[in-house]
């Protein structure tokens, strides 16, 4: 009987989850692959959300846990984090011996994924490569398809630009953003802000009766690690906007990006002030329930790739600040505004007008994990040794 496929997934933040989430589902059904679920870093961190217990419930098995990740924030702990991991991953690749690793996107934990398996001769999948932001993410990301074996990126943009690069067409596959298949089918479901939140921990300055908030925006902003040292002003002009809304916020806590620690202080400072009155807190949701929250929204604002992404195919308009998502493929739903309080709240105003944009397909139409797995079942034998190609 032919073996099974093992395919290592490593899993080290909520977004990576989100994003390799519906492939993940499908593989754990079909009978000829065998899933190494690895979770790391933040995923482990409880302040960053529960994401074992949400695994769980999806019916996923965790193979290893890995704590990996130094806390801080500083620029110095991400490098540390990024050392540590490649040492544990190298442990558990050469005792599971996977026949792939799957790397997803472009944080800095995923690094360690890709050189982890290149050295060790295992052949490297990755997710989303090919892509243009701002951020240290830009350089992770590239730095990871020239380790990569097999690509899957999301737009075909994207697939041009990685066979720029020199990565061998033949194993580029234009498959479209597996968080895209969450998003389709949370357009079919229904549930009110009230019936999502009541499952969650959550915080507000003021009592809000969920049961009575018609409309709402949703806030979700990060650090530009790049621009490490702005960070406190970048997050205050944003605060600023925000607390002149005259509809609630719904505001998700930040990553674990260095600079976090900054942005968790400051929206602290401005909750005990006071100064967001109509703004609910949640450090996490399930990516179907966000979604869900996403779909229903006037807006949301900030600068995660959610905004970018998923806003674009469910139709929600979007404001991204800054340069984090500087070069991303967009569509009509994005406004581009500065770190200014002015223009932030004038684009924000704008956009909670429209009601809906028309869904773009930019990132893919909602059947990537499917893609992904028939793509890999047809796989050949793959020599690990990386040329550039240029025909």
């Amino acid at each position: 009987m032919k073996k099974k496929i093992t395919i290592a997934v490593v899993i080290n933040n909520r977004a990576n989850y989100s994003r390799i989430k519906s492939f993940l589902i499908k593989a754990k059904k079909h009978k000829k692959f065998h899933l190494q679920l690895i979770l790391a870093a933040s995923s482990l961190v409880d302040k960053f959300g529960e994401l074992e217990s949400i695994i769980k419930k999806d019916g996923l098995s965790i193979s290893k846990k890995l704590y990996t990740i130094i806390e801080g924030d500083k620029p110095v702990t991400m490098a540390k984090t990024t050392a540590i991991e490649i040492s544990e991953l190298a442990n558990v690749f050469e005792n599971s011996k996977p026949d792939y690793v799957f790397a997803i996107a472009d944080r800095y934990e995923t690094l360690s994924v890709a050189v982890a398996a290149s050295y060790m001769n295992i052949p490297l999948l990755h997710l989303q490569g090919g892509e243009i932001t701002g951020s240290i993410d830009e350089s992770v990301r590239h730095a990871i398809s020239k380790f990569a074996n097999i690509h899957f990126p999301s737009t075909l943009k994207s697939k041009k630009n990685l066979i720029k690069m020199g990565e061998n067409p033949k194993y580029i596959f234009n498959v479209g953003c597996p968080s895209i298949d969450l998003a389709k089918s949370a357009t079919r479901r229904i549930k009110s802000l009230n019936e999502i939140l009541k499952n969650y921990k959550f915080s507000a300055q003021n009592k809000i009766n969920l049961k009575n908030i018609k409309d709402y925006v949703i806030v979700l902003q990060h650090s530009v690690t790049t621009e490490y040292q702005d960070t406190k002003k970048q997050i205050t002009e944003s605060i600023k906007a925000i607390s002149k809304l005259k509809i609630n916020s719904i505001w998700l806590w930040p990553n674990v990006d260095s600079g976090s620690d900054i942005i968790s202080k400051e929206l602290r400072k401005a909750r005990e002030k006071n100064l967001l009155k109509k703004t609910i807190f949640i450090k996490n949701v399930s990516a179907e329930d966000f979604l869900i929250l996403l779909n229903n929204s006037k807006c949301i604002i900030g600068n995660s790739s959610v905004g970018i992404r998923e806003s674009s195919y469910l139709g929600v308009p979007s404001v991204n600040i800054g340069n984090r998502q500087l070069g991303r493929e967009r569509a009509k739903n994005v406004k581009q505004v500065n770190h200014s309080e002015h223009s932030i709240l004038s684009s924000i105003k704008s956009q909670i007008k429209i009601k809906k944009y028309k869904k773009s397909l930019i990132y893919g139409n909602g059947n990537s994990g499917s893609k992904i797995l028939n793509i890999i079942l047809k796989l050949k034998i793959i020599n690990t040794q990386k040329k550039l190609y240029y025909a």
